[in-house]
């Protein structure tokens, strides 16, 4: 018998509208001051109003932070704090992409003053407590709105992450609504994000458990039947709402079972050289599933029967069947496929694969080693 843990926020919030309540939640939670966490873009386009019209409403004070930028620095959260502090907030929503709720959240625990971002990092060191924690994403991807991780860039190329508990937030909430304007370029890419998480927690190496399997299964299901919808026809909120959802169930996934290779290798892709996250993911996921391909053919095959129905073959036959439509995914939905088309050269590729090693907390959970030499002929085979 399997003993496992399982973590995932107290409360979650889904449907077409759903953050106007934010100001409601919050106001349950005894806030009275909330900083909301967001970037420049979303609060342009508007993204903002329903969740200020409900803070109002519900007579809570809020101001904005929107500096957050893609790949977030340390500069970035300390500033977001900083916010925080100015305001006495004793709450705070994150709105927005992975970025801003991973703001968002170090903002809720380092606002409380007890603890200091350079000491956090890693697996289980930051102990809380934090203030009242309320996140909404605006892409259907990250999965941060129900993780226990926050990534942040600690310097030139390299990316460290804070995990633990304390960093699951109170309410998620899933709004359709939010993602509706969202580009087809960026609906595909995170939407892959999303399909990756599915994938690797259900063949992580360690900590899978039959809950995380259940919504990894979930997840990669919905994720796949609505992604060419969202992509085709930004406007369909029944379709919006599926990704939502697929990619929070697939966040819950793995938050407990936890990502591997894929994400290793993409890291220092974005850290580098600036290109989104889920892009990077994008980038290198088919040769990484080629190369886990042997030693997880069993569960490749499993996933084969949801993504490609009616399916036939043997388990070996199946589990390249899924490389393959994985490998053609990217390529219907309009992305770039090669790291040479991001301004990536041969040169840059031992640097690449020098950075993945230092990858650990992610490498350990791959179903086969990766190692330098392996790492570096996988970017060579998508440059």
């Amino acid at each position: 018998m399997q003993t496992f843990e399982f973590q995932s926020p107290r409360s979650s919030l889904v449907g077409p509208g759903a953050s106007a309540r934010l100001g409601e939640l919050a106001k349950g939670l005894g806030c009275r001051s909330v900083l909301i966490v967001t970037d420049a873009g979303v609060e342009k386009a508007g993204l903002l109003k329903a969740a200020q019209d409900g803070l109002r409403t519900a007579g809570i004070a809020y101001a904005v932070y929107n500096g957050v930028q893609a790949d977030p620095a340390e500069a970035v959260v300390l500033d977001a704090v900083a916010a925080a502090t100015a305001i006495k907030a004793d709450g705070v929503i994150g709105l927005g992409g992975g970025s801003s709720l991973d703001v968002a959240k170090l903002v809720a625990l380092l606002a409380k003053g007890q603890e200091k971002l350079a000491d956090i990092y890693g697996v289980g060191n930051a102990k809380g407590p934090r203030l009242p924690l309320l996140l909404a994403p605006t892409t259907a991807g990250t999965g941060s709105e129900v993780t226990a991780i926050s990534i942040v860039t600690t310097g030139e190329g390299e990316k460290k992450g804070v995990v633990s508990p304390v960093l699951v937030p109170d309410w998620a909430v899933l709004d359709a609504d939010l993602t509706l304007g969202l580009p087809a370029h960026v609906t595909a890419a995170t939407g892959i994000d999303a399909m990756v998480h599915a994938i690797e927690a259900f063949t992580s190496k360690r900590l899978k458990n039959p809950v995380s399997d259940c919504l990894a299964r979930e997840a990669l299901s919905l994720l796949s039947k609505n992604i060419h919808e969202v992509c085709r026809n930004g406007s369909n909120r029944e379709a919006r709402q599926n990704m939502l959802l697929g990619a929070m169930l697939a966040g819950m996934a793995f938050a407990n079972a936890p990502v591997a290779g894929v994400h290793a290798l993409a890291y220092p892709v974005g850290a580098r050289f600036h290109v989104p996250h889920g892009l990077s993911n994008s980038l290198v996921l088919p040769a990484v599933l080629r190369f886990n391909s042997h030693a997880a053919s069993e569960q490749y095959a499993q996933l084969a029967d949801i993504i490609i129905p009616g399916v036939k073959g043997t388990t070996e036959e199946k589990s390249q069947l899924l490389v393959t439509r994985l490998a053609a995914l990217p390529v219907e939905l309009g992305l770039q496929t090669r790291l040479g088309d991001v301004g990536i050269t041969k040169d840059d590729l031992a640097m690449l694969a020098e950075d993945a090693m230092k990858q650990t907390r992610l490498l350990i959970n791959n179903p086969r080693e990766i190692a330098y030499e392996h790492a570096l002929a996988i970017y060579e085979e998508v440059l």
